[in-house]
Order: C-alpha cells, then structure tokens, then sequence
C-alpha cells in the first residue's frame, strides 16, 4: 500500500500546482492560531507531517520558529516547497517518508498534521500511525491535528477518507491526550467548493 500511496501523491504533485489542490491555503490560519496557544517557544522542535508544499513552514520561518521538520510521502510535493522557499529552506529538515512508516530519530513539542489522519481508512495503519506520533511527540508537548468532520468529504483527491467526531478522535488517540481545543472549519476549496474539518489541539500527558 506505501507504494500504492507514493505513486498517486507524486502524481497529485505532478500534475498540479500545489495551488490547485483542494486543501491549499495561502494563509493557514487555524494551524497557525493553534500553533501560538499551546505556548511552544521559537526555538523548540515543530514537526508538520504530511507538509508537502503547503505555505505553513514558510509562516512559521517568518513567525521566527528556528526548529522546523516537514515529513511528506512525496518527494515532488516537499520539492516544490523547497523552491518556493529558496534560501529559507536550508533552514528546514525535509524528510520524504510515509508517516506511518516514519522512524523519528528525535523528539518533537508539536506535532502538526493537517488532512493526512483521514486518508488512513485502515484501523492497523491509523494503529501505526498513533504509535509513530507517541515515539516522536515529548511528553507535555502539543498536537495540532485537523481531519474531515463529521460532515466533511467522503472522497479527496480521488480516495476514500475517513470522518471524524471528537468522540472517534479521542477513542483513537487514547487516555495519554487531553483535549484543550476543538472547533468546525470550513475550508473553501481553490475550485471553490467547502469541506468541513474538525480542527483540535490536545497535550500529550503521557510517558
């Protein structure tokens, strides 16, 4: 399936502008807002996974956040943020990798993930996917973590998603998190249609 999910995002990448695709932001608020309440300081670690070529690490070199890593499973994606970035992109640690295969080498103060959980309509991947977040996120550190709500697409970029409740997220996430914030986004599209996201951050209180 890793091979299977690389094939179809390098052709996302490929075939379109990251402009173009349905959850581009030029300005990515929400994250950013969350990103300052949990009260991380500039020179702690931020991981984005699932970055690709989105704008947030180029908000965040400007906010001043000096400890930056972006993980994406498509090299063309991580690509084309590295140019739109030029010389600030030195500053950052790209990694090409499925993050349910993600081997983190360090421990992070946020974790921030916006639109990737969803795709993981496997309950073992989203298995994987909670024990790579726990060996990467320090306790006490922060999760920013936005998915399709309740009401939200069914289908994105061509594959089946999975919608979530707090309920659900909490059930999968497990006692080691607590909630401090949850609200409904909706997202305009480029092509001008809107998606629901449910929009959290929670603390790690665990080991």
């Amino acid at each position: 399936m890793s091979r299977e999910w690389k094939t179809h995002w390098e052709g996302v990448y490929r075939d379109r502008q990251f402009t173009d695709v349905s959850w581009y932001q030029a300005l990515p608020e929400r994250s950013l807002a969350l990103i300052q309440d949990s009260g991380i300081q500039r020179d702690q670690a931020i991981i984005d996974v699932g970055g690709g070529a989105s704008t947030l690490v180029d908000h965040l070199v400007d906010k001043g956040y000096g400890d930056l890593t972006v993980v994406d499973i498509s090299a063309t994606g991580l690509a084309q943020a590295q140019a739109r970035l030029g010389k600030q992109s030195e500053k950052i640690t790209w990694i090409v990798s499925n993050v349910i295969e993600f081997q983190p080498k360090r421990s992070y103060s946020l974790w921030h993930d916006r639109a990737v959980l969803h795709f993981l309509t496997d309950a073992a991947d989203r298995r994987r996917y909670v024990d790579v977040l726990k060996r990467s996120l320090s306790p006490g550190g922060n999760l920013v973590l936005a998915t399709f709500g309740p009401d939200g697409p069914l289908k994105c970029s061509g594959l089946d998603v999975r919608r979530y409740s707090v309920e659900m997220m909490s059930e999968l996430l497990g006692p080691e998190f607590d909630l401090h914030h949850h609200d409904l986004e909706l997202h305009e599209t480029p092509a001008g249609g809107t998606q629901q996201f449910l929009v959290t951050r929670w603390r790690r209180t665990g080991p």
